[in-house]
């Protein structure tokens, strides 16, 4: 069974989710490129499927810091405004 459909379908996945990335999609694109190319004439089965899992949870982390991101800026809405007010009221 080839692997190579599961690590396109990995670089395409993280292609996706580097459109986001705070340094922007081409510092993000250039570095995802970087690694696959480093280790493209990897051969070994088990090498390349270890390798799977890390870009999996490469996209687990990425995830993260965008839910993060997306929690930071809720909670900026909801949160920073009202200790604003109580600033300017003392004053």
């Amino acid at each position: 069974m080839s692997l190579r459909p599961q690590v396109i379908q990995l670089y395409k996945n993280l292609l996706h989710l580097g459109r986001e990335y705070p340094m922007g999609y081409v510092y993000f694109r250039e570095k995802l490129k970087k690694a696959f190319i480093k280790n493209r004439h990897e051969t070994d089965p088990e090498q390349i499927k270890m390798m799977i899992k890390r870009g999996e949870f490469v996209i687990k982390e990425i995830e993260a810091l965008y839910m993060l991101r997306k929690y930071r800026t809720l909670k900026k809405r909801y949160y920073d405004e009202p200790s604003e007010r109580l600033t300017k009221d003392a004053q």
